[in-house]
């Protein structure tokens, strides 16, 4: 039986992370070559093997990537000719990136959005600009958020000291209309892009915010990682064609 992503290599951006890592072994499990690239190889190495992914596998290649420089993400295209697809899953941020809406500075919210945003940006362009030139088939995922897609639910941070921050908010729905621009500035059926929305993904957090947070679901709660993998690979494959523009949330309804 063929596998879902069987003769396909599919570069995965922000691999180190906590999605990126399952996206490399979930990707090689469906038969396709990953070049997995980040900023940290040391880091994306020991997520790598506590995932007990092989960093020898023939299907994968480790890259170093700063997905908010041009000229290194400009010359990194320039190495590969039959990338069919790609997920940007990055989240670059600066040390002052999650505090309260009063006690953001305008240095630092511009700052947050040129490092996510315009490295979004970036690699969505530069995604374009490799099909427009190599003429192959090319799917790209770009990771928004639900937040992105509706007002935050700022009474399930009572009593921690988190929030939602007002850049992430920003960023994630400007990604979503990145998306739907880009496909309609390429206008060809070969060349597709889409998100995916995550609700919250479990990674720590406080045990009143999980409870409050389950609160507004349908009763499972803060995601799984492993929740979010099986949109991004359909999307990733032939099953999803013509599906193009596209945001899929996945959230057991904390959205209605």
């Amino acid at each position: 039986m063929e596998k879902l992503l069987e003769n396909k290599t599919l570069l995965i951006a922000g691999a180190g992370g906590l999605l990126g890592a399952l996206l490399v072994s979930k990707v090689i499990e469906q038969g396709g070559k990953v070049i997995a690239a980040d900023i940290n190889q040391k880091e994306m190495r020991e997520r790598f093997k506590s995932l007990g992914i092989d960093v020898e596998n023939e299907y994968l290649t480790l890259e170093n990537l700063d997905i908010t420089d041009e000229k290194n993400v400009k010359e990194f295209f320039l190495k590969y000719s039959d990338i069919d697809g790609a997920v940007n899953s990055t989240y670059p941020r600066n040390k002052t990136y999650g505090s309260h809406f009063f006690d953001v500075s305008l240095e630092s919210f511009n700052e947050n959005l040129s490092l996510h945003l315009g490295g979004a940006f970036l690699f969505t362009q530069q995604c374009a600009n490799y099909f427009k030139k190599s003429g192959n088939p090319f799917s790209l995922v770009n990771i928004s958020s639900i937040y992105g897609v509706i007002a935050p639910k700022f009474e399930i941070y009572d009593n921690t000291t988190m929030t939602m921050p007002v850049e992430y908010a920003a960023i994630k729905s400007a990604i979503q209309h990145i998306t739907k621009y880009t496909v309609a500035y390429i206008n060809d059926s070969r060349f597709r892009i889409n998100c995916v929305s995550p609700g919250g993904i479990i990674d720590q957090q406080p045990d009143c915010f999980l409870q409050a947070y389950k609160e507004k679901t349908h009763g499972v709660g803060m995601l799984d990682v492993k929740d979010v993998v099986g949109s991004v690979l359909f999307l990733l494959s032939e099953q999803s064609r013509y599906i193009t523009g596209q945001n899929i949330i996945i959230d057991d309804g904390f959205s209605l």
